[in-house]
């Protein structure tokens, strides 16, 4: 239970730094501060899990494709009207972030296997 914990709060970190970074590259995308994309990145989880639920596994980041793509990005937009004091993002915004986002978790992937 305890490294499970432990896993959980490094992906989440993780997360929250890679949302920083993309805030900080993109345009079309705002993140305020690391509390913030901690936050944000929580509710990005917490909806990506929702999206997976109601759609399958096809939209799972082990499995993404084109669908997997555009459900991340509605999920990034989706994200700053739940904490629109911590994220902003535009539709463009959202789309390169998802790309940006999956090429990132490609190579650092923030998910336990």
């Amino acid at each position: 239970m305890k490294g499970s914990l432990i896993g959980t709060i490094v992906r989440f970190i993780v997360s929250a730094l890679v949302l920083m970074l993309v805030g900080w590259l993109l345009p079309g995308i705002s993140v305020n501060g690391f509390i913030g994309a901690l936050l944000a990145a929580v509710v990005i989880a917490v909806l990506g899990y929702l999206a997976e639920l109601i759609l399958g596994e096809k939209i799972s980041p082990q499995s993404r494709g084109i669908v997997g793509f555009i459900v991340a990005a509605v999920v990034i937009y989706v994200a700053q009207f739940i904490v629109p004091n911590y994220l902003s993002v535009n539709i463009l915004g959202a789309l390169l972030a998802a790309l940006v986002i999956g090429v990132i978790d490609a190579f650092v992937p923030t998910e336990l296997r």
